[in-house]
């Protein structure tokens, strides 16, 4: 498959973000000045070892943790700009791994808790619609303490879905130990990036679902290290033994 640069304008930009809560350690900042910019209706993968950075990172993007340094900016506004409505409605695109879901909801009860219209019919649309994107229209009824783990990050998905910004942070949504979850996992990441219209940047370290996105970016020890468009599991699975610590 030939490669290529995307030449599409960031949807989320970071400039030169540091975080410094394990600044007190031998092991560094968990960010060091990472600079980067994910372009809309694209899929990002962030991959890396555990610890390099790439959980904090999401969570900077998406305005649940400032950075100690740098800017963080959703198109032409920076997150310090931003009024509280603004941040909430971002804070709500990140998906942490494992998500905490309320056990006594249907799946259809969490996903309507984000949807903004007010109109009966126009909720119900839209919460059959989020469902439709992660394959769980025939679970709706099902309260979420009965879903396995693969559907809760699922339903988690949905639930970012039906209002505020498209985009979706997806923290190391799948389980290796489990191959079809997995693929399920990364089906439902191309769904909402080729017929949901979102941008996804998923953290993870996994080559087999870094394969399927548009672009993999690598992040060793709070830097950024490389990048390969369209990648395959071959090279990602090259590059993370090539940047190991």
């Amino acid at each position: 498959m030939p490669k290529f640069t995307d030449v599409r304008l960031p949807v989320v930009q970071l400039v030169r973000i540091s975080v410094d809560h394990h600044g007190a350690t031998d092991h560094g900042p968990a960010l060091d000045e990472a600079s980067v910019g994910f372009p809309e209706r694209l899929l990002t993968a962030v991959v890396g070892p555990s610890g390099a950075g790439k959980s904090t990172l999401l969570r900077c993007a998406s305005g649940v943790e400032r950075p100690s340094r740098g800017k963080v900016s959703r198109g032409s506004r920076e997150l310090d700009a931003m009024n509280e409505r603004e941040l909430m409605e971002l804070r709500g695109r990140y998906v942490p791994h494992p998500p905490a879901l309320p056990p006594a909801l249907t799946t259809y009860e969490y996903v309507d808790r984000g949807v903004c219209a007010t109109d009966r019919t126009a909720r119900r649309a839209a919460v059959l619609e989020a469902l439709h994107h992660v394959g769980l229209e025939k679970e709706a009824d099902r309260n979420l303490a009965g879903l396995s783990a693969e559907q809760r990050m699922r339903v988690a998905m949905a639930g970012a879905l039906p209002a505020g910004p498209r985009v979706l942070f997806v923290d190391e949504p799948t389980d290796s130990r489990d191959g079809a979850g997995s693929r399920r996992i990364t089906g439902v990441l191309r769904t909402l990036v080729e017929k949901a219209g979102r941008t996804v940047v998923v953290a993870i370290r996994d080559p087999a679902v870094a394969a399927r996105a548009d672009r993999a970016i690598f992040l060793v020890g709070g830097r950024f290290v490389g990048k390969i468009d369209r990648p395959t599991a071959k090279e990602v699975a090259a590059e993370l033994v090539r940047r190991q610590p």
